[in-house]
This record gives structure tokens, sequence and C-alpha cells, in this order.
């Protein structure tokens, strides 16, 4: 389960990963981050957000037609 989720559900690119980018400010490392989108183009952004920023992407599935993504701050 995240600490925190983000809801970025009709939200066009780029708006997901800066949703996401902002929640991960307030974290402290070993704390994630469970982010839900509908944007297709999150499939593929946030995993190369994830990994050049250092994060974890822990889970990553879909569910009704939404995308979660759980990110852990390293």
């Amino acid at each position: 389960m995240a600490d925190v989720t983000v809801d970025a559900r009709n939200l066009q690119c780029p708006m997901p990963v800066l949703k996401i980018s902002q929640a991960m400010k307030d974290l402290s490392p070993g704390q994630s981050v469970e982010l839900v989108a509908t944007d297709r183009g999150a499939l593929s952004d946030i995993p190369a957000w994830a990994s050049d920023m250092g994060y974890s992407l822990k889970e990553q599935f879909e569910r009704d037609g939404e995308f979660h993504f759980v990110v852990e701050k390293s």
C-alpha cells in the first residue's frame, strides 16, 4: 500500500508526470506514491521518469481502464 495516492485520471501528458513529481517531493526515502492515470502515454512516461529520477517502480498494473503505478522514493 502506498503512502500517498495521486489522481491523474483524465489528465494528458505531461500532467501525470508533473503530479507524481510534485507528490514525491514531500516524501521521505522509503515512502511511496500510487499514481492513477488514464492517459496511455503514462505507460511509458512514468517508468522512464522513475528510472531517470533514481526512484523504484514497485508495481504497475491496469484495472478498469486505469493505469496504476507505485513508485518508491530512494
